[in-house]
């Protein structure tokens, strides 16, 4: 994403939403859409819709709406998702395994490209078309393959070690998802999944 332009989480979590919305208009041959009728399909907000996307421009033709292939293209490449991004998981345990097989994560603009375990047992199992490879091996398999991003699916109190390795590696941004906040380094963003906080938080409103 342009360094230039300053965009706070949640607009970014939002351009996410309109995104998929845009590509699933575009499934349906849909060439112009306002952006009231954008947040009546997608159960979004039409005001804030067209403030996030003044962001960036006159975007949209008042009385006209937005072209979807126009904008779409815009908000991939505010996203940084007008290129390749190759990722790395490290912890081939039930997490690690389940997010390498996720079709999304092979798919548009991000590719698992090598998992990582330093369990000997599992260490060389073929996983699709990966291969659990050593983490002694990390370093190698990230300079080689160019990857700049990494999920890290391993416990709690291996997190940060692993975390540190990654950044010595050169690895840029790690989605974490073990269950603990890691104490981050400038050059390498670290962004924190943990799904007991969402349902902690679901089950604050069943009380």
């Amino acid at each position: 994403m342009p360094q230039s332009t300053e965009i706070s989480s949640l607009t970014i979590n939002r351009l996410s939403v309109y995104l998929r919305g845009l590509r699933a208009l575009q499934s349906q041959n849909i060439q112009r859409i306002s952006s009231s009728e954008m947040a009546r399909r997608f159960q979004l907000s039409a005001a804030q819709i067209r403030k996030d996307l003044a962001q960036f421009g006159e975007l949209g033709i008042r009385g006209v709406g937005y072209d979807v292939s126009h904008l779409r293209q815009k908000l991939e490449s505010q996203l940084g998702l007008d290129r390749e991004h190759r990722a790395v998981i490290v912890g081939a345990g039930n997490i690690g395994t389940a997010l390498a097989r996720f079709p999304g994560l092979n798919s548009g603009s991000f590719k698992v490209v090598a998992l990582f375990d330093n369990d000997p047992s599992r260490i060389g199992d073929d996983l699709g078309e990966l291969k659990v490879s050593s983490s002694q091996d990390l370093k190698a398999v990230v300079r080689e393959t160019g990857a700049e991003m990494a999920i890290l699916a391993v416990p709690a109190e291996a997190a940060q070690e692993n975390y540190e390795a990654l950044a010595d590696a050169g690895i840029k941004a790690v989605l974490n998802f073990a269950p603990v906040q890691i104490k981050e380094r400038p050059e390498t963003r670290v962004k924190t999944v943990d799904l007991l906080i969402f349902l902690e938080e679901l089950a604050s409103t069943l009380r």
